[in-house]
Order: C-alpha cells, then sequence, then structure tokens
C-alpha cells in the first residue's frame, strides 16, 4: 500500500501493508481528518503511541477489508469511522474493533472521516470532565476549528448558550452553527462572557483571562497549548471561584479509556448527527497525495471546519 512516510518532509510512498491482529479492524481508508497533532508530528514534536503506526493520521472513514480474531458485530464490507492512534494518512490501517464506529445515518462515507477525533475529544471534555449541562454557557476558543465547530453544534443540542471566539471573518460562520462569536482579536472576552464550562485549545496566554470569565463553580478544560505552555497561576482565582481546572489529551490515553469515549460517543452523540443536530463540517477536501498542502493550510488557519484527505 501507499502512506504519508514523514522523514526529509512529507513523501507519498509504498510501505507494507497492515495486518490486523486480534481484536482488530483492516480498514481500506476513502478518507482521512486533518488535526493539529498531524501537523506537529510532521515537525518531529509529537511522535506517535506505541504500537500505533508511523504515520500521520488520528481519525478515517472507509470500509473494512478484514476482521481479525476475536471481533464480533462487524463484518468485511461494513462502512466504519474510526478513531486511531496514527496511521490515517495511508490507503489501509489496522485499527482496534473497540474504537470504530458505523457511519451516522444521513453522512456521506467520506465526510464521516471529519467526525471520530473532534465528537471523541469533545464529548469526552465538555461532557465527561466538564459536565455541562443544559441551560448552562459554553466559551469555545477557536470556534472555527474542528473541534469548535464540532463543540458549537453539541452544546447547541444540549440547549446550551454558546459563546466562541474567532476572527472577525469567520462570524458569520460559527454564528450559523449557534454561537455568539467574539473577535479575539479586538474583544476581551473575559469581558463579553460569563461561562460555566470553558473549551480552550490556546493554554498560558489565555489562563487569568479564562479564570476572570468563569463563573462560580466553573470549569476550564485545557486541550491545546497553540499560544504556549507555561505561565503563571494565582491559586486563589481558583479558590474563590471553587472553579475547576483540568487539561487533558486524547491521542495517548490507554486503548480501554479511548473505547470507553468511543462507546459513549456512540450512544450519545451519534442520535444527534443522525437527527440532523450536529453535521460534520468540512472546508476542504484534498487529495492524500498533497498531505502537505493540507497541513500548511491547517497551520494558516484560513480555514473553517475540517479538513479532509481522499482517495
Amino acid at each position: 500500500m501507499r502512506a504519508i512516510v514523514v522523514d526529509d518532509g512529507l513523501r507519498w510512498t509504498e510501505v507494507p501493508d497492515p495486518v490486523p491482529a486480534d481484536g482488530e479492524l483492516l480498514i481500506d481508508i476513502v478518507a482521512a481528518g486533518v488535526n493539529r497533532a498531524d501537523l506537529m508530528q510532521s515537525k518531529g514534536n509529537y511522535p506517535p503511541p506505541p504500537g500505533a503506526p508511523p504515520y500521520p493520521g488520528l481519525e478515517c472513514s472507509g470500509r473494512i477489508a478484514a476482521v481479525g480474531d476475536g471481533v464480533s458485530g462487524w463484518s468485511v464490507g461494513d462502512e466504519v469511522c474510526a478513531l486511531l492512534g496514527g496511521g490515517g494518512y495511508a490507503e489501509r490501517v489496522a485499527v482496534a474493533a473497540s474504537t470504530a464506529l458505523p457511519v451516522p445515518a444521513g453522512v456521506t462515507l467520506a465526510d464521516a472521516a471529519a467526525l471520530p477525533e473532534v465528537a471523541c475529544t469533545v464529548w469526552s471534555n465538555v461532557t465527561m470532565v466538564a459536565g455541562l449541562k443544559p441551560g448552562e454557557t459554553l466559551l469555545v476558543h477557536g470556534g472555527a476549528s474542528g473541534i469548535g465547530t464540532f463543540a458549537i453544534q453539541y452544546a447547541s443540542a444540549l440547549g446550551c448558550a454558546v459563546f466562541a471566539t474567532a476572527r472577525a471573518g469567520k462570524h458569520e460562520a460559527i454564528a450559523a452553527l449557534g454561537a455568539t462569536p467574539i473577535d479575539y482579536e479586538h474583544e476581551d472576552f473575559a469581558e463579553r462572557v460569563q461561562a460555566d464550562v470553558i473549551l480552550d485549545i490556546i493554554g498560558a496566554p489565555y489562563l487569568e483571562r479564562n479564570l476572570a470569565a468563569l463563573r462560580p463553580n466553573g470549569r476550564l478544560v485545557i486541550i491545546g497549548a497553540q499560544g504556549g505552555l507555561k505561565t503563571e497561576l494565582n491559586i486563589g482565582w481558583l479558590m474563590a471561584k471553587r472553579a475547576t481546572l483540568a487539561a487533558t489529551t486524547l491521542r495517548s490515553r490507554p486503548l480501554e479509556e479511548k473505547a470507553a469515549i468511543v462507546r459513549g460517543v456512540r450512544e450519545q452523540v451519534w442520535p444527534l448527527v443522525e437527527a440532523g443536530r450536529i453535521r460534520p463540517i468540512v472546508d476542504s477536501r484534498i487529495p492524500m497525495r498533497d498531505a502537505a498542502e493540507a497541513l500548511r493550510t491547517l497551520e494558516s488557519s484560513t480555514h473553517t471546519g475540517k479538513l479532509l484527505l481522499t482517495l
């Protein structure tokens, strides 16, 4: 098969075919989602976890080509999407059956590749960690990103008020998804909103203002550090607001934790997708061999929603 190899640049080249182990599915890939972790890996900053394929790609969609021993509930030919530890930038991938999902009704097979990573990230953090409840307020940073566009729709479907930071040129798009936009370049979000839950991809530079924007008993969940890793924290602010600060990653979680998240997404999120209350927001579909172009677009942040690599 062919895959995108990260060495001196990104090369679309022949590599050995994967073989499904016990409990795994072999998927003929139709499309793969593009994520910031892929960009970091392409620069040598985010190696895949032990046992994962060396190629980038944290989510894909396709058709099952083979079923490993000990797998039930899946058959050759089934259309699926899957959360991956790596290997999505390829023609085939072997993945634990417990991290595969059926393609939701009403979503095309290719567009389903835009769902696993964002759905699992948003649900595990907004629901599992932060416990967002109907009627509460969610603030999402990076509202026009793949994570942001999904989080806006998910929280809106739960009956929450949603605010989202984004460049002014993207405000119309995120407002259409259900969020009140905030121009992070010209407005102080801490002066615009008091939130019960904040989902943050920026990290250190936003910490003080995030705490200022939290309501009493609020929950701040940091899932990225695009702006930096280190800053000072006034613990008194946390104590005064009885606030909770959490920070998580998804890729490095043990398989059993990922499987539990996938089950939760299938039970609680997929019905919302199939009802049309959440849809994959796809900015562009780019041939897999042109992965470097897709990553340049991702780094520029000129897109809205997800970028997909297609075969």
